[in-house]
């Protein structure tokens, strides 16, 4: 069902800095920041040959990864995204096999532009799970 690896999400506290690291100790072709206020944060894509790494970092006091930052004050990795062919059958499928979709359930649209929908961490062995419509 799961596709290809979308992108890992770090969460930082200042994407600024962050992206820094990313462009000019590792060379790595780095995007502009923008603000997601449907998701509550601003991110910064960084693009790699195979995948891409997301920076997330809180936008206003309310963003969902604060609590991730107050118990992981340097940052780190705050989720997995992988592609589906259709979101919408993928998630009644993993809903029927018993796993909980985060939020009320239906896709919201991501920072590509396309419907996302994320996975309880409990479900997925710890881990956040982000699916992506491809």
């Amino acid at each position: 069902m799961i596709g290809r690896l979308n992108h890992v999400a770090i969460a930082v506290k200042d994407i600024a800095a962050a992206a820094k690291v990313y462009r000019d100790t590792l060379g790595a072709e780095v995007s502009g920041a923008e603000p997601q206020p449907d998701h509550g944060v601003t991110t910064v894509f960084i693009t790699l040959p195979n995948t891409k790494i997301e920076l997330l970092e809180p936008l206003g006091p309310e963003s969902p990864i604060n609590g991730f930052l107050e118990k992981n004050p340097s940052g780190g990795i705050h989720h997995v995204c992988y592609e589906v062919d259709d979101i919408l059958a993928a998630r009644d499928r993993l809903v029927a096999a018993g796993a909980r979709v985060l939020g009320s359930g239906e896709p919201k649209i991501g920072a590509h532009g396309k419907p996302v929908l994320f996975l309880h961490p409990k479900d997925f062995c710890g881990t956040l799970v982000e699916l992506e419509q491809a």
